[in-house]
């Protein structure tokens, strides 16, 4: 069954702070090809939000590509997002980081007015029409809830009051889960984890990050 199963990995640059988290999104393509399932990076190919150095969190100064930094994770395995659709895919994670709230939306500027990517909305509806399995680590579910909440779908950050309240004034259901587990809406085929919305450490995340994917790879089947 998962022979030949592709996951796409969405991601958002390269580090926490301005890009996507590098131990959520390495764990996550981990544990695709633990399962013996196929591994698909994709990014949109967009200017950085901002750049952050990550030494003192202070703003640098220059430009950098999302796509082109996402790159470094993927090892050059990697593609525009504008290149891809549901017919190319089993299914689709999004690892967290602060570029799925600054490059992949705006929500770190507009909170509950944010709006999402063109190209990253797109797919994401291209998955739920053709009923294809999606999942959401750390922040990322505020993407789900940005582009589905009328289809009221459940979905976890862990135990953060104010980004629970975001997901639910935009019509989804949160659901309070701790950093190993992972929770499943069956019915609209999206899995979420807190991660490193919770941590401490990356033992930690990595628990409910395998049990993620398994739930994807699952629901591929």
């Amino acid at each position: 069954m998962r022979k030949g199963m592709r996951i796409g990995v969405v991601l958002s640059g390269c580090g926490v702070y301005d890009g996507a988290e590098i131990h959520e999104s390495v764990l996550t393509l981990l544990e695709i090809e633990r399962l013996g399932c196929e591994s698909f990076c994709l990014a949109p190919d967009i200017p950085q939000s901002r750049v952050i150095n990550h030494l003192d969190g202070s703003v640098s100064g220059g430009e950098r590509n999302v796509l082109e930094e996402s790159a470094r994770i993927a090892r050059g395995e990697i593609k525009n997002i504008s290149q891809a659709g549901a017919n190319d895919l089993d299914g689709l994670i999004f690892p967290g980081g602060s570029g799925a709230a600054g490059n992949l939306s705006d929500y770190a500027l507009k909170g509950k007015d944010l709006t999402v990517t063109p190209e990253v909305e797109r797919l994401i509806n291209e998955m739920r029409e053709s009923r294809k399995p999606m999942g959401f680590i750390c922040i990322a579910p505020v993407l789900a809830a940005a582009v589905l909440g009328e289809y009221s779908p459940s979905l976890t950050i862990g135990n953060d009051t104010a980004t629970a309240g975001v997901i639910e004034t935009l019509g989804c259901r949160h659901v309070e889960k701790g950093v190993s587990e992972a929770h499943t809406d069956e019915e609209n085929l999206i899995v979420s984890t807190p991660a490193y919305m919770l941590g401490p450490g990356i033992s930690d995340i990595s628990r409910g990050i395998r049990k993620l994917v398994e739930e994807v790879v699952r629901l591929c089947g």
